[in-house]
């Protein structure tokens, strides 16, 4: 067991999204019970505020990317619409249970 020097954001998708996106892609169906996407961030931080605030758009866009790259259909790219499309939990502890080596692309 290792403790990963990096904290966490992870993301659910609300019934906005899965509205949004199912009207995207009909081969690509979601619901609200989808599998949330665990995005790494900084280990130490005192305030979620602001850790929220810094790296929203990078999650908004990866999030969209993931159903489609038309950005003609995406919607503007606003903390509001962030926080009423996707539940958010953030947290600092990250602990890797595997013995293999972490690999990143």
């Amino acid at each position: 067991m290792k403790i990963v020097n990096r904290g966490f954001i992870t993301v659910r998708p609300k019934q906005a999204f899965v509205d949004w996106a199912n009207i995207q892609d009909e081969e690509f169906q979601i619901d609200i019970n989808a599998e949330p996407t665990v995005y790494l961030i900084e280990e130490d931080f005192f305030e979620v505020d602001p850790i929220i605030e810094s790296n929203f758009k990078k999650i908004f866009m990866c999030e969209l990317e993931a159903v489609t790259d038309d950005e003609e259909e995406y919607p503007e790219i606003k903390m509001d619409v962030f926080l009423t499309w996707f539940e958010l939990e953030v947290g600092s502890t990250v602990i890797d249970l595997q013995e293999d080596q972490l690999s990143a692309e």
